[in-house]
């Protein structure tokens, strides 16, 4: 097992995932003369839905504006921000109200896999249920968690095949939300650009010191 040193000079195991944690920055600055072909997309989204959701609900859906004028029409309505028209895709990236009247249907493939045990269904939906009928704010809470696991399992993933990302919360969600179509229990809870970067890009910045954001109990 390789070893770096961290801020207290104390040996860290590390491997290539970690390594690709540690080095990822957000970018600036992208190739504008760079594409993603449909199928490195599908492929970063694939990556990005095998994160945890709550009961297997799988409440995220991404779009991916790559066209000149589907960027034309986000920048606007996302503060103007270069990344958008420059980046080889930018995801818009949506949560759904948690749905426990879905969790059946979700967990249908994981019965017909062999995975789950058939009766053990209902046994998920009921605590579902309980967790999120008639409860508004617990429902978008997790249609904003679950869109950003899925989120950042995208960003690590692009890092790792050599490609730039930025997580962006600077646009007008009701802008988003119509100019897209997105439906009545969809949030749009960030935009991810994503592609190849150019020269410019700062490295990861520092962090706040462990000792600051940890207690033991």
């Amino acid at each position: 097992m390789n070893y770096i040193s961290n801020a207290a000079n104390q040996p860290t195991p590390t491997n290539a995932v970690i390594e690709t944690i540690l080095s990822r920055s957000a970018a600036k600055y992208y190739d504008t003369t760079a594409a993603l072909s449909d199928d490195e997309i599908r492929d970063l989204v694939r990556i990005g839905t095998s994160a945890p959701t709550s009961f297997h609900l799988q409440n995220w859906r991404f779009i991916a504006v790559r066209t000149q004028g589907a960027k034309a029409r986000l920048r606007p309505i996302a503060w103007n921000q270069p990344a958008i028209t420059e980046a080889a895709v930018t995801f818009i990236v949506i949560g759904r109200l948690a749905d426990a009247s879905t969790v059946p249907e979700r967990l249908a493939p994981v019965v017909e896999a062999g995975i789950m045990p058939a009766h053990l269904v209902a046994e998920w939906e009921a605590p579902a249920r309980g967790l999120y009928d008639d409860q508004p704010q617990r429902q978008r809470d997790e249609a904003v968690r679950s869109a950003t696991f899925g989120t950042s399992a995208i960003i690590y993933a692009a890092r790792s095949l050599g490609l730039g990302t930025t997580p962006m919360i600077g646009f007008d969600a009701g802008a988003v939300h119509s100019e897209f179509g997105l439906a009545e229990d969809e949030i749009p809870v960030m935009l991810l650009t994503v592609g190849p970067e150019r020269a410019g890009n700062w490295p990861q910045k520092p962090r706040m010191p462990v000792a600051d954001v940890l207690s033991f109990a």
